[in-house]
């Protein structure tokens, strides 16, 4: 394969489940969510939902008395019925289960308010600061109690690659391999790590080309691979290589929406314009928001005959450019190799 500098991935490439890039905040867990209660003692004989017994648990835990009120918290979750009241035991019962440590009975608290308050941005500012801290505390006792594991070095490898340390995450990566040489995954993210590099090498190409290869031979399900392989071979204008690696992305993830736009993108530059409708119909069904994918089906629709499904493709991709860019700039161009209108 012809060396030089290969482009970046699409960023919706980059976020497919099997690539992400976990990103483990740093922040702690600061809450100052807490909506105001009446202070109310409750009555000897008041059941255990009733909102005397329900707000005296929520000041408690306002208070700073979290080992008393978490259990009554617990308990009324499953019993109360006010909406409002619901989503301050809820709110409270975060900050105490994470208060003490209990990340079961945060994360009980989590999905109801995720579940009730889908779009309150109390309940999503919460629930940003709690995972972040879940998540901390977490990589916290995987690196206190097994600091050598190859756990360990993936997770140090994949905070580096957030921080865009490229060769200290390949480092890591490399040791993961030394534990376990079969691992999935770590080629596919070492030849990911060389393809990102601001200013790689003449053989990066070839470089990500072996990760890549060897990620399949461990995995063959790896869609993410395939895809990777398939850009490749689109960059060098190596079109049925490319067709092949796209084709069975697209296969391996239904849902993977620049598969499809790479496999009729290689097709349309072979000039098999009918055989791109497909795939090219897929992709903007996939994601309706991506210009390149309405260009590609409107070549695709143009070329076939198709002049009138063609025409509306190409209205909905000038109307796309239009709102989404400044005055005076040009419009988005094809991927590369495509065929002009």
């Amino acid at each position: 394969m012809a060396g030089g500098a290969v482009g970046r991935l699409p960023f919706s490439f980059i976020i497919k489940p099997y690539m992400l890039r976990p990103g483990l905040a740093v922040c702690g867990f600061l809450i100052s969510v807490m909506a105001p209660v009446c202070a109310a003692q409750p009555g000897e004989h008041d059941p255990p939902s009733s909102s005397p017994v329900v707000q005296h648990a929520i000041k408690l835990a306002e208070t700073g008395h979290c080992a008393e009120a978490l259990p009554s918290l617990k308990k009324s979750l499953a019993q109360v019925t006010d909406k409002e009241l619901k989503r301050n035991v809820s709110i409270n019962g975060v900050h105490c289960a994470m208060s003490l440590n209990q990340p079961d009975a945060a994360l009980t608290f989590l999905q109801v308010l995720a579940r009730d308050f889908p779009r309150d941005p109390d309940v999503l500012y919460l629930a940003v600061h709690a995972y972040s801290d879940l998540s901390t505390r977490a990589a916290q006792e995987l690196a206190q109690n097994a600091r050598s594991s190859y756990q360990a070095h993936e997770l140090n490898a994949e905070a580096l690659e957030v921080q865009g340390k490229w060769d200290e995450a390949a480092r890591e990566y490399q040791a993961v391999l030394q534990q376990n040489p079969r691992l999935p995954g770590i080629h596919f993210r070492l030849g990911r790590l060389l393809l990102s590099k601001p200013n790689p090498g003449p053989t990066v190409a070839e470089d990500a080309k072996k990760e890549m290869d060897q990620e399949i031979e461990i995995d063959p399900s790896n869609a993410g691979a395939e895809y990777v392989l398939g850009e490749l071979a689109r960059q060098a204008a190596q079109w049925p290589e490319a067709v092949g690696h796209f084709s069975r992305a697209s296969k391996l993830d239904a849902g993977f929406g620049d598969a499809f736009l790479g496999l009729g993108s290689s097709l349309l530059s072979e000039k098999k314009f009918p055989e791109a409708i497909t795939p090219l119909e897929t992709a903007v069904k996939l994601e309706p928001a991506n210009p390149a994918a309405h260009y590609s089906l409107a070549i695709a629709y143009t070329r076939s005959g198709r002049k009138q499904e063609g025409d509306k493709e190409f209205a909905i991709h000038r109307q796309m450019m239009q709102s989404s860019q400044p005055a005076g700039t040009a419009d988005q161009e094809p991927q590369a190799g495509s065929p002009q209108p």
